[in-house]
């Protein structure tokens, strides 16, 4: 491998558990980065407090791509943010309630925003979306920045959320299954891999010194902006399809493991 400047991954399914863990192993792993000079990137489709809150006092030296590629910070500075057009949000709301068991929920700069009384639900989003409100209507404007729709569904959103959805594409707008129970609404050309694109023209880093993990399609175009792009074992086979190696599985912690390799350090 060429001399590695930045490794980037997504969080849930790839570089956490499935219990929502970091490895115990994280912090004298991410002080060997940091004496090399190594950029470390979690990139996820989460709010960008629900990624922060796993880093603590060196969250200030990072950069994080949060909300699937609508949100990036370098050191705690903005680099990029972007914003739903608020004219397709009712349409959007209207057309998720007309599918059984899917609940919305407006991710914004400020707070996640959802519409359930659901306090199951209420209480697994947190994990995702610490800032968060219930409001009695998401088809009426919010004070915010919203930057995607994420729509849950527990019997999975790839067979029962995305036929449906889909045809807001025809406003220009991203559609992408995100997780086996999740989808996501964007502007057209926000993912993770055009906003890890921005990061690197920022620090003049090239693909060609980047490592990316991944383990569903929201992962894909950043993994296609890495030349060291690896799917977890876990991964869905469309991701396992267009990367270029392989990891163990997130619940062995495998994107550390290829980290420590790539560092000497076992």
């Amino acid at each position: 491998m060429e001399d590695i400047k930045l490794i980037v991954t997504d969080m849930d399914g790839t570089f956490l558990n499935s219990l929502h863990e970091v490895s115990p192993e994280f912090p004298k792993i991410y002080e060997e980065l940091k004496k090399r000079n190594i950029l470390f990137v979690p990139a996820s489709g989460r709010q960008m407090l629900g990624i922060t809150k796993y880093f603590g006092d060196i969250e200030n030296e990072m950069a994080f791509i949060a909300e699937n590629g609508g949100y990036v910070i370098y050191k705690n500075e903005e680099l990029f943010a972007d914003k739903l057009d608020p004219k397709y949000i009712a349409e959007i709301i209207t057309s998720i309630r007309t599918i059984p068991g899917a609940t919305a929920v407006l991710s914004g700069k400020k707070k996640a925003y959802f519409e359930t009384d659901n306090q199951d639900f209420i209480d697994y989003i947190s994990q995702f979306y610490t800032d968060n409100e219930r409001r009695e209507d998401l088809t009426e404007a919010v004070d915010d920045s919203i930057f995607k729709i994420a729509v849950y569904h527990a019997e999975g959103s790839e067979a029962n959320l995305h036929p449906v959805l889909k045809e807001f594409e025809k406003y220009d707008l991203e559609v992408v299954v995100s997780g086996q129970y999740w989808l996501d609404i964007m502007n057209k050309n926000i993912n993770k891999g055009v906003a890890l694109e921005k990061l690197q023209k920022a620090l003049n880093i090239t693909p060609q010194q980047t490592m990316a993990f991944g383990d569903y399609m929201n992962d894909i175009q950043m993994l296609e902006n890495s030349k060291y792009s690896y799917a977890m074992q876990n991964a869905h086979p469309s991701v396992k399809k267009i990367a270029s190696y392989e990891a163990c599985s997130n619940d062995n912690f495998g994107v550390l493991k290829i980290i420590k390799d790539y560092l000497n350090m076992n």
